[in-house]
């Protein structure tokens, strides 16, 4: 088998990240769920924009392509595929990738807008979001570089697009690419509204397809319709080589064939914003095993980035996350 040309590529929403401040008082005047992702229209997203004031930070997003900004700092060779439009967001999100050496070649669509997620930040540092999700639902089976998949060690495919029919077309495309090229293919849950509506279509891709799956605690046991983590691993081992669930301040569970390995959380100088933790934990987990690295190890290299992030607003590192891993700490 030829050695890949990338580490990873990745298929998800691309999206432009608006991270605001604010507080509860201000989520309960305007419905916003606390702590979870809710979609809404352009009309919503612009209404919620305006009245939620200034913004902290502006930035390419998706969960996705986060985790591919993770994989580019500690680095690793990356690529993204998503769909944006041709306006000036879908051009900001296209220069920020490629400032980051992550390849995106996708196409901007000229009749669709690109997608925004307002990212509403708490004092407690809970993230509660409203997804406009515009171009990046219309990914389909087209938009998937069949070359990019071929000649990536493992593809990683982010929950929260698969929605639409064209988009799980998309999926098994992928799936069918990577397998047949001998590679890898992964896929994170992103969010227990994801699980409620597609759990069946997701048991089907994690026992057919899924070779490494990425879950929190409440995801995984959503999926297996279990209060037990462990019960959930049990289930998902017989189908997948890794399983890895996030637990927050309490770490993380990795399991593969008869082993498991309980990583603690690396602590952070402080708690600012969580938003990006799970996409860069993914981020560094999966760097790791591109690297030959026993599963321990990647999942300290998966902690100490989660760590970074959560140190300050925004879901991508503000820290040279390769430098941090060698040191095996954050820098204060």
């Amino acid at each position: 088998m030829p050695r890949p040309s990338y580490d990873l590529c990745s298929i998800g929403n691309a999206l432009v990240d608006i991270i605001v401040s604010t507080d509860d008082a201000f989520l309960q005047a305007n419905q916003v769920a606390k702590g979870a992702m809710t979609l809404v229209d352009d009309e919503t997203s612009a209404a919620l924009y305006a009245r939620a004031g200034s913004a902290v930070e502006m930035s390419s997003g998706g969960s996705a392509a986060n985790s591919m900004a993770g994989f580019a700092s500690l680095g690793g060779l990356c690529a993204f595929m998503g769909k944006v439009g041709r306006d000036q967001f879908g051009e900001v999100f296209t220069h920020d990738l490629h400032a980051q050496k992550i390849h995106f070649t996708t196409p901007l669509s000229p009749d669709l807008s690109t997608g925004r997620c307002l990212i509403l930040v708490t004092p407690d540092a809970q993230r509660s979001m409203t997804t406009f999700l515009g171009a990046a639902v219309e990914f389909g089976p087209e938009d998937v570089d069949a070359a990019v998949v071929q000649n990536a060690a493992i593809t990683y495919l982010e929950g929260y697009l698969f929605d639409k029919p064209a988009a799980q077309q998309a999926f098994g495309k992928a799936a069918r690419l990577a397998h047949e090229a001998g590679r890898k293919l992964s896929l994170t849950l992103s969010d227990v509204f994801c699980v409620l509506r597609h759990r069946g279509a997701f048991l089907d891709l994690v026992r057919g397809d899924v070779d490494i799956l990425f879950a929190n605690e409440n995801e995984i046991k959503e999926l297996y319709q279990t209060q037990d983590v462990r019960s959930a691993l049990d289930a998902v081992r017989a189908h997948t080589e890794i399983v890895v669930v996030t637990r927050g301040a309490q770490g993380a569970i990795i399991a593969a064939a008869d082993q498991i390995f309980e990583i603690p959380a690396h602590p952070a100088p402080s708690v600012i914003d969580t938003t990006g933790a799970g996409d860069l934990f993914a981020a560094g987990f999966l760097y790791g095993l591109t690297q030959g690295k026993p599963l321990p190890e990647c999942g300290r290299i998966a902690a100490i980035a989660a760590s970074e992030v959560i140190s300050h607003y925004g879901p991508r590192p503000q820290q040279d996350l390769c430098g941090l891993i060698g040191a095996g700490k954050i820098a204060q």
